[in-house]
């Protein structure tokens, strides 16, 4: 079965190769790939988990338990063994996709697959992505001792590379026919610019300045108000801000530039975000505090990822780490747990840039003429020659659009200012949270990261829980950063940043749980400006009200609120639209499958109709709304899901709601019947084609490849219920790439759970094992071993000792 897995995988790449319009000299070697002594039959095996490895140096030797799970458990006598270990053995499990993922964020793909990856790499580069892993690398050389354990991880990572021959290449190097490369500590830090990225690389200034310039101020206000009308923010509305004693930045005189721009680079994600929650003793059922995580990122082969136990003398950690990465990103040690969910603030505007002439050597700042700098971009592409680009650089950041790239303004451009390009040891805090004891080395750990912005969760065995949003936040005038900011006008650099201890925070509040679910971090006394962009406004609530709804909870009240399908915006607005609509217009099978969401409970189950009427209803309803934003002539982006919703219920005759192709005023109320009219057009057409739609066929939950388009690597037909804007927010192929709980006991008891598998071999019984459990809500209690000696559930040990 395996064997035909990979043969049919062949197939797949040859086809998608072809679809590249690669020639087909780029295809791998038919014969090298089939080649029984060193081909793709070579990835047919287990890894191995016994024996004696030399590691060049290692002071002592390293002992690695492997439990049932496939989990290593590493114990070593310091802290230059261990990260040298851990880059080993992350290697070892996930060499491939850790270099691929760096290879991404460096705007390195076309020398994998030809020049069919030439404009992402061009959006990376001008994203400033290799730029900003440079600047964190200065910042980290300023601490020896964290440049000492890069470079122990990265001596790890090419001790395995260096073991490795064609043959034993992952199967992944032969698909695509290249050879690892050897690992540097600059990889490390593309890998944290990935994720930053992902995570903080999100923006619509562009697009509302367009409609700022189309609608005028007072509907875009309508549009994108700064608060919704429900708030229901991370810290506690209650909280007092008294102590802090830094000012707003004033709103400086002068206009902005309303230009237009007829698209944007491509962003991360809307979706990625996370839930995050704790209670205290005196909430918990066993008078521990119980803490809780679930990242929401992509949903790929292999996982994004790796579960680990880290031990020294000094400490023991264990949790999710990230494969590129150093420590644990998302667990616990023997006396806290730490939790991260993205705070989703605003941390990236962008500059118009006038240069003096078209030679772009100069920009006007100031009233004067400041000099730029260029950065040659060499993108080499497969099969094809390389390609130049120079990207010029202003004080403010890389300018990404230029007459080069989205734009034809031979002397204008618009430059990016990023928290991700301020270089900061963002490594470190993790490293930190790793040996921390108590609430005060968490907050210390925490002080010197800047990005990407999250939301970290605490709970310890002294009975303390607590959540910071950190991150390095400009302290903005109130709009600034809405829209283009004139990069000649010094009044609209960032002028300073939000003080690292007037962070929003709390610790211990009265309520007795603290949550985040990247809803709105404070509410209007929060003395800085804090812009809504795009915070979340279903999940946080569901989470509070549970919280809110009984005196204790336990360790499976966690597990069902991670599991738990509720959709608060269906609930919110079905009923109103069910009071609106005139059934008497529609014909019997309309009726039939308006009688089947008129009977839905409003959870998103697997076996449920409704869910899927609901999905494609409002998806049809949202766009004919929001009709007035497609456009290609300039780059819009249409309301926010609540807002959307609000308007609908309290302004059902705005003109926003009068569809623009037609002479009829349509209102909200007309726009519900016709777009349940489609709905119920192209459900009868799906279920022609395909059967059943109910919901767990209809939405498709997989788990992809991360070369997407291999079937045979991936996960189809997922029995996973829930969906975005719900507590289980597994969409088609998103969601919640790890679910952890900890129960801080001493020690600790802990539970885990990622779609995935702890190989990166397809071949391998450990690649996709877990995936079965965590599409039914079951978890695996994480083997939390308390010493070297300690063998319980343990499959094999292999020891890494220092070479002669």
């Amino acid at each position: 079965m395996k064997y035909l897995k990979l043969v049919i995988t062949f197939v797949v790449t040859i086809v998608i190769f072809y679809v590249f319009n690669t020639k087909l000299g780029s295809i791998p070697p038919i014969g090298k790939f089939l080649d029984p002594a060193g081909g793709v039959w070579q990835n047919d095996q287990e890894e191995t988990i016994d024996g004696n490895v030399n590691i060049q140096g290692l002071s002592a030797p390293v002992t690695i338990h492997y439990d049932e799970q496939l989990i290593p458990h590493i114990f070593a006598q310091n802290d230059l063994d261990l990260y040298k270990a851990q880059g080993y053995i992350t290697a070892k499990h996930r060499l491939w996709q850790m270099e691929f993922q760096t290879h991404a964020a460096a705007g390195r793909v076309s020398e994998l697959i030809g020049s069919a990856g030439l404009n992402y790499d061009r959006s990376e580069r001008r994203r400033g992505m290799g730029f900003g892993a440079e600047k964190a690398l200065e910042k980290m050389r300023e601490n020896p001792e964290a440049i000492k354990f890069l470079e122990a991880y990265r001596d790890g990572v090419n001790s395995y590379i260096i073991s490795l021959d064609a043959k034993t290449f992952p199967v992944e190097y032969k698909l695509l026919d290249y050879e690892p490369e050897a690992w540097t500590t600059k990889k490390t830090t593309l890998l944290l610019m990935y994720m930053t990225k992902m995570l903080a690389g999100g923006d619509n200034d562009l697009e509302y300045t367009n409609m700022l310039r189309k609608f005028g101020k007072e509907r875009f206000d309508l549009l994108f108000p700064d608060f919704f009308d429900v708030n229901d923010p991370i810290i506690p509305k209650e909280t007092d801000w008294s102590f802090i004693d830094v000012e707003i930045t004033k709103t400086p005189e002068g206009e902005l530039p309303l230009d237009t721009i007829p698209q944007t680079i491509e962003k991360p994600n809307p979706d990625n975000g996370s839930n995050n929650w704790a209670v205290s003793r005196a909430k918990s059922t066993t008078g521990n505090p119980i803490l809780a995580n679930d990242p929401h990122l992509g949903l790929n082969l292999p996982s994004i990822w790796f579960v680990m136990q880290l031990s020294t003398p000094e400490y023991n950690t264990m949790g999710a780490t990230l494969p590129g990465a150093l420590g644990v990103i998302s667990g616990f040690n023997n006396h806290i747990a730490w939790g991260e969910t993205n705070a989703t603030r605003d941390v990236l505007d962008w500059y118009k840039i006038e240069f003096k002439d078209t030679t772009r050597t100069q920009y006007k700042y100031d009233n004067q003429w400041r000099n730029t700098s260029v950065r040659i971009e060499e993108i080499k592409v497969k099969g094809a020659a390389t390609v130049i680009d120079s990207v010029i650089y202003t004080h403010h950041g890389p300018v990404t659009y230029d007459h080069n790239f989205m734009s034809d303004n031979e002397k204008s451009g618009y430059a990016m200012k990023w928290v991700g390009h301020i270089g900061g040891n963002n490594q470190g805090a993790f490293l930190a949270l790793n040996k921390s004891k108590n609430y005060d080395d968490y907050v210390n750990a925490l002080k010197g990261y800047t990005a990407p912005a999250q939301n970290f969760v605490f709970a310890s065995t002294e009975g303390d829980i607590a959540i910071w949003i950190q991150g390095l936040f400009p302290n903005k005038w109130k709009g600034q950063g809405k829209f283009l900011l004139d990069g000649s006008n010094p009044e609209h650099d960032w002028q300073s940043y939000i003080p690292q201890a007037f962070n929003a925070h709390t610790k211990n509040p009265e309520r007795g749980f603290v949550s985040s679910a990247n809803q709105h971090p404070v509410d209007k006394n929060y003395p800085f400006y804090v812009f809504n962009d795009g915070y979340e406004t279903y999940r946080n609530r569901v989470i509070n009200d549970f919280f809110n709804s009984k005196d204790k909870f336990s360790i499976d009240d966690f597990k069902a609120l991670h599991n738990n399908n509720y959709n608060l915006k269906a609930a919110e607005l079905l009923p109103f639209m069910f009071d609106s609509m005139d059934d008497s217009l529609m014909t019997s099978e309309e009726k039939e499958i308006y009688t089947q969401i008129k009977a839905w409970d409003f959870n998103n189950d697997i076996e449920k109709l409704g869910p899927s009427i609901w999905s494609k209803w409002y998806s049809k309803l949202y766009h004919l709304t929001w009709d007035e934003f497609d456009t290609e002539e300039e780059a819009l982006m249409s309301p926010y899901a609540y807002q959307t919703i609000y308007l609908m219920k309290t302004k059902p005759e705005n003109e926003f709601m009068d569809i623009v192709e037609t002479p009829e005023k349509e209102t909200a109320q007309d726009l519900f019947l016709l777009s349940f009219k489609d709905t119920v057009k192209e459900l009868m057409e799906w279920k022609a084609k395909n059967g059943d739609y109910n919901w767990q066929a209809y939405k498709g939950t997989h788990v992809g490849h991360l070369l997407q388009g291999l079937p045979a690597f991936s996960r189809f037909d997922l029995p996973i219920g829930g969906d975005r804007n719900i507590v289980n927010a597994a969409s088609a192929t998103h969601g919640p790439s790890w679910r952890m709980i900890v129960e801080m006991s001493s020690p600790p008891k802990a539970f885990g759970i990622y779609p995935g598998g702890q190989s990166g071999n397809p071949g391998s019984a450990y690649y996709d094992n877990f995936i079965d459990d965590w599409a039914i809500g079951k978890y695996h209690e994480l083997n939390f071993l308390h010493d070297a000696k300690a063998t319980d559930q343990i499959i094999g040990t292999q020891t890494l000792t220092p070479s002669k």
